[in-house]
């Protein structure tokens, strides 16, 4: 009798871990019949050294789009991203950090951040302002990439990655897990770099 309860137990644990693997699958389903009825290149961004960011100034490229933060576990992220603007940058991809005070981890001003970056990564790659990606008031990029792509491009976290394929539309998303030196991140990469 104990061995068939425990045998309930278990059975219990693993459809319960069935039940939240099914319910994790579900909710970073994209969006596949994604209307577009705006691009990408239709949004611009404030620049962290004044001006704008003009996404339309890069049609024909492949974009990765990242929310950033100076206070990270994930900060060393932004030495994968130097590292992959300085392989490609030169092949159609553009890297744009985008700064957040989102997750409590970037409570410097502009100019903290950009410092931040210069003297720690030597960060070259364009950068916007600090701004918010989620809550009440994101960046409309960001609320167009999740109507158009569903919750997995919602930012959970610091470094999450949006990759705009050259038609302006969206390609992919990685989570702040998936570095940009990885196999599979660069494969993308490569990938639409080629169409």
């Amino acid at each position: 009798r104990i061995v068939t309860n425990w045998s309930s137990v278990k059975s219990f644990k693993i459809m319960k871990k069935i039940l939240i693997i099914a319910i994790i699958m579900f909710s970073f389903l994209n969006n596949t019949n994604a209307s577009y009825d705006q691009l990408a290149h239709e949004f611009s961004f404030k620049s962290i050294d004044g001006g704008e960011i003009n996404l339309k100034d890069f049609k024909e490229n492949v974009i990765v789009v990242v929310n950033v933060a100076s206070r990270c576990g994930f900060t060393s992220q932004y030495e994968d991203l130097q590292n992959l603007w300085s392989n490609y940058k030169d092949k159609n991809l553009v890297i744009i950090g985008v700064p957040t005070n989102n997750f409590k981890q970037e409570p410097g001003s502009n100019k903290d951040i950009k410092n931040f970056c210069k003297t720690n990564f030597n960060i070259d790659f364009p950068m916007t302002e600090k701004m918010d990606v989620i809550g009440k008031n994101p960046h409309p990029f960001f609320t167009w990439a999740k109507d158009n792509h569903g919750r997995s491009a919602i930012p959970k976290w610091n470094f999450h990655k949006i990759i705009i394929g050259k038609e302006g539309k969206i390609v992919d998303t990685f989570t702040s897990i998936t570095r940009p030196s990885s196999k599979k991140f660069i494969d993308l990469i490569e990938r639409e770099i080629k169409n």
